[in-house]
């Protein structure tokens, strides 16, 4: 469990209908499974010791007493171990029938969950032979010991305070208030449903889509087992659609009809600070609820579960298209009501031929066309300098002049070492002073041709490179509206690929492709043999993983030891892990130092759920310690 990890397992035995023995010697093999997989709450269908098919069976005393015995037959198989396990079974109490959860662990029957919500319509007619739970918890005796018996039920891992578990069972989940909501507002993390869901046609669509918004709607671990084979085939059919989600996620899902078990790593530390940032998820005193405790030891839990290796960026196409559009969109229309607020006439870009200046012209063009602006009232400037190399120079020529742009190009060499004769800055000592000198010079040509044609500064820079700090402040920190502060640097490149594959235009778009093709880099340091000397990733580190850091130290609040065992599980064929390491130790140091710029940053749009602007999501002091941080990093090993 640690970092917050813990497995579980929605399993599904074949059974045979009214036969409690055979039901508990395959859910008793079904549980060693479990157990060699390590899973620590495992889960079986509604109803799977006897079978959910029983109908009037379930009246017979024989059946309900050889479904006991066969409870205390799996209870004892999990006798020295530490799994929570929940299976169903009827259960007859003052004279009453109930359909029950039995909790195990370790040998002894923790507690009895009854289904709150009979259904008796369409093929169900439970309420034929069973009557809805008590909420408050009573006590039963079973087998000679008294055990808590109630839909209040909840289960707390000791030493693991992230870790309570709630019960529902089957058409719990369908109801209009769930017993599921109830838990998770007592602070339950993990729910767990045991059901008998039969197929028709597109109900599994249905049946997923409630796991998968109940567990985003409540911000819990979910794990549903549900009948299968072996089930009667009278009227119904039965195909053990198992699934784990997590706050709206499946991270596992059976095919039906498989019989296939399912297993996955719940990340109880992403609920519970997910829960934490969510003030409007209230949780309140426990209304009533019994809390059953028990143990679990702490242990690493091993990872099967993928993380997004880019998690900015959607994998599958046409979701990813999707994405790229909405965000086009939201800086379009963020740059257009700016527009139309100060009645500015004109807009003022620098252009580099690098991908972000390419963005920030994009989104200005599309802008003024929605204004039904004439797009010459777009400057796009190019100011050369010691480090500018052909090939950018000329893809930002071509950029504006496709997009119908007026180009002016101020070259700055001039202005640039007469500032440095100024100052004293020997122009060969090719520093921060030197780079940082350039920056601004263009900074302040671009402010000063605003000025004289009535136009805005448009911002280039984009969230990573904020979040890492790579700005000059008061250089090219600095605008009078930054398009790109809410996208992130991978995703800047699929836009523009976007852009480039939707445009229409073969010039544009051949511009575009070789933008693309570009190394990374602000051109500050004079090119060597004709390219680009300084890339920017070979000093910052990659961006793909800063922007893998940036989204778990920011969205998800992960420590950096919990961010480099999964950059380590995401990137391990591709970056030695001592690299991986490096890179995080850099992004830390950053992060933190350079919160004084973000502190002062432009408007721009959000357009994701992570962002930095100081009057949104990020509200960091600048002289913030990172010490804790960093003392964690380099407590870290390869």
């Amino acid at each position: 469990m640690q970092h917050g990890f813990i497995k579980a397992a929605a399993v599904t035995p074949k059974i045979k209908v009214a036969d409690p023995a055979y039901n508990a010697e395959q859910i008793c093999k079904k549980l060693k499974e479990a157990y060699e997989r390590k899973a620590k709450i495992i889960v079986f269908p509604e109803l799977c010791i006897t079978g959910y098919t029983c109908q009037d069976l379930f009246l017979q005393e024989l059946l309900l007493h050889e479904a006991l015995a066969a409870l205390k037959k799996i209870t004892e198989c999990t006798k020295g171990h530490e799994a929570l396990v929940f299976v169903g079974l009827p259960v007859e109490r003052h004279q009453k029938l109930y359909n029950v959860a039995a909790v195990l662990r370790d040998g002894k029957v923790l507690g009895m969950v009854p289904k709150t919500y009979i259904p008796n319509y369409g093929e169900f007619y439970e309420a034929r032979h069973f009557t809805p739970g008590n909420g408050e918890a009573v006590d039963i005796l079973i087998d000679g010991e008294r055990i808590p018996f109630g839909t209040k039920l909840l289960f707390a891992c000791e030493g693991m305070p992230s870790l309570l578990v709630g019960c529902e069972i089957c058409e719990d989940m369908w109801a209009v208030e769930t017993p599921g909501t109830s838990h998770a507002l007592a602070g339950a993390t993990v729910l767990v449903n045991l059901s008998a869901s039969n197929e028709t046609v597109t109900k599994d669509e249905y049946r997923k889509m409630l796991i998968e918004s109940g567990s985003a709607r409540l911000v819990c671990g979910y794990v549903y087992a549900s009948a299968g084979e072996g089930e009667s085939t009278q009227d119904l059919v039965f195909a053990g659609h198992n699934m784990i989600a997590e706050n709206g996620s499946i991270l596992a899902e059976a095919e039906r009809f498989s019989g296939e078990a399912v297993y996955g790593e719940l990340d109880l530390y992403r609920l519970t600070e997910e829960r934490r940032r969510l003030n409007t998820f209230m949780t309140g005193d426990n209304g009533g609820y019994t809390v059953v405790p028990f143990s679990l030891k702490k242990e690493e839990t091993k990872l099967t579960r993928k993380f997004d290796r880019a998690p900015f960026v959607p994998t599958e196409e046409l979701t990813r298209n999707k994405r790229c559009d909405d965000i086009l969109k939201l800086q379009c229309y963020g740059l257009k009501k700016r527009y139309e607020h100060t009645g500015a006439k004109t807009a003022v870009i620098g252009v580099s031929g690098g991908l972000d200046s390419t963005l920030a012209l994009l989104v200005t063009a599309r802008c003024f066309d929605l204004l039904e602006k004439d797009r010459s009232d777009i400057v796009a400037v190019t100011m050369p300098c010691f480090g500018t190399t052909d090939r950018t120079y000329q893809n930002a020529c071509k950029l504006a002049q496709t997009l119908g742009a007026v180009l002016k190009e101020v070259d700055i060499k001039a202005s640039v070492t007469q500032h440095f004769q100024d100052i004293g800055q020997d122009i060969d000592k090719h520093d921060v002073t030197y780079e940082n000198g350039q920056a601004r010079e263009r900074t302040q040509v671009l402010m000063d041709i605003a000025n004289q044609n009535g136009g805005l500064v448009i911002g280039t820079g984009d969230m990573s490179e904020l979040a890492l700090g790579w700005a000059t402040y008061n250089g090219d920190h600095m605008s009078m509206y930054g398009v790109n502060a809410g996208v992130p640097k991978t995703l800047v490149r699929h836009l523009v690929r976007y852009f480039a594959d939707t445009c229409g235009n073969q010039e544009l778009q051949a511009v575009l492709m070789d933008v693309l093709d570009t190394p990374v880099s602000p051109e500050l340091l004079p090119p060597v043999d004709g390219k680009i000397a300084q890339k920017t990733e070979d000093l910052v580190g990659p961006y793909e993983l800063h922007d893998f850091f940036l989204y778990y130290a920011l969205r998800l609040n992960f420590s950096p030891a919990k961010i480099y065992r999964i950059a380590r599980e995401t990137f391990g064929g591709a970056y030695a892990y001592e690299e991986i390491l490096k890179w995080l130790k850099t992004f830390y140091r950053r992060f933190f130092s350079q919160q004084f710029k973000r502190s002062c940053l432009p408007d721009g749009p959000k357009v994701g759920s992570v962002a930095v602007s100081p009057r949104g999501d990020l509200r960091m002091p600048s002289d913030a310690s990172a010490a804790i941080w960093m003392r964690e990093v380099e407590l870290l090993k390869p």
